[in-house]
């Protein structure tokens, strides 16, 4: 049996935490060292972009915090206003492309993420690290020169974790609280050309675009503490509601993020006059509370911290203008959606395109809104919940 000594558990009261194997571990620590919630960030972002490479087959990143996605997306190459939204340089490596859209799903979530990548990473992946604020990264294999870029993060101190590709669990996985142990089958479930076949509403046509966002979306859930709803569009989530107790709580809080990310997109966000030598993070605690319009962090008022002129602020009607211009966008439910308002909070965020389990006592009155906001949505037959 293989072991394997953490820095400490869940908290560092927690001490002599570790990790073991019978017939050893797939998971070399190449540099750093790994803690309990790093190693749960790890295997769990390693199963999303191994599923997303398995039913896209593009490479795929995923920015993973506390169990969860900040954001996940795969290689859909940039176009001009996403390379000025994410701050990222011109020339990417299909990799970096997809880590530079996970991270940019909700960069406010992602800062001090644990990073997973569905291929070697290469030069061009690092260099983009090596810029993020990092906890650390596994991948199936690093070169040369990306090794000795990450291995400099955190004065060395960087977490760098390879894992075997080939590596396939036991059938049965188990689990202990308090002294109890549970035990269940994997959760082998990807997305297929199945998923797609049931569309309940009278809209029945498709882009194969958002049939990636939702592939996107329904691989995200699989991993995302429940309940859960994402958004994505552009082949990576732009919006992840995770661990509410009610649905309608999960849509609102991914909406009001996929709102976000669209109004950071809007002209008035990319050309922010910002103050040269302020950092990348810096810029997007400036954008976040630019947007939210927070009375007690006036960014407008104290703009010379931030800005090298005065910008005026954005109103809620700009905001609403902006807003009511998006469409496109792909959401999934890890399970059904109880009531119709789930579908006008989505509509609001410009959402098109839905897949969902299916299976409430009012599946009927949820297709009507569907059919009411002019959606396409699918019933997959599917949970995915996932603690």
């Amino acid at each position: 049996m293989e072991k394997l000594e953490l820095k400490y558990g869940c908290n560092p009261n927690q001490k002599g935490a570790f990790v073991y194997r019978k017939g050893g571990l797939p998971i070399t620590v190449l540099n750093g060292r790994a803690g309990y919630i790093n190693l749960l960030d790890a295997l769990n972002g390693w199963c999303l972009v191994r599923d997303l490479k398995a039913c896209t087959s593009l490479p795929a990143a995923a920015s993973f915090k506390h169990v969860s996605p900040a954001g996940a997306a795969v290689a859909v190459p940039l176009d001009e206003t996403e390379r000025r939204m994410y701050f990222a340089p011109e020339c990417l490596s299909p990799l970096a492309m997809a880590y530079v859209r996970a991270r940019g799903a909700d960069r406010m979530s992602s800062f001090g993420d644990f990073i997973a990548l569905s291929d070697t990473c290469d030069e061009s992946t690092a260099l983009v690290i090596s810029k993020e604020v990092s906890d650390g990264i596994i991948a199936p294999g690093y070169d040369k020169e990306a090794l000795e870029i990450l291995s400099r993060k955190k004065k060395g101190s960087y977490t760098i974790i390879s894992i075997d590709p080939d590596y396939a669990p036991e059938e049965e996985e188990t689990r202990t609280v308090f002294g109890i142990t549970f035990s269940q089958p994997r959760n082998t479930y990807i997305p297929s050309a199945a998923d797609f076949q049931n569309a309940v509403t009278k809209r029945k046509e498709i882009p194969e675009s958002a049939v990636l966002d939702l592939k996107v979306s329904l691989v995200a859930l699989k991993y995302t503490q429940s309940n859960s709803v994402v958004y994505a569009e552009r082949g990576q989530t732009i919006g992840v509601g995770a661990g509410q107790q009610s649905r309608l709580h999960c849509t609102r809080l991914a909406g009001d993020k996929a709102d976000l990310w669209h109004l950071r997109k809007s002209s008035r966000i990319l050309s922010l006059p910002f103050r040269k030598g302020l950092s990348r993070n810096e810029k997007d605690n400036v954008i976040e509370q630019y947007l939210a319009s927070q009375p007690e962090i006036d960014v407008v008022g104290d703009w010379e911290m931030y800005f090298s002129s005065k910008p005026e602020r954005i109103t809620e009607e700009e905001k609403k203008e902006i807003l009511s211009h998006c469409n496109g966008v792909s959401l999934s439910s890890d399970a059904f959606f109880p009531f119709p308002d789930n579908i006008e909070r989505a509509k609001r965020s410009g959402v098109e395109y839905i897949s969902q389990p299916g299976g409430s006592v009012r599946d009927l009155d949820v297709i009507k809104a569907a059919d009411e906001c002019g959606m396409v949505m699918y019933f997959t037959g599917n949970r995915l919940f996932h603690h």
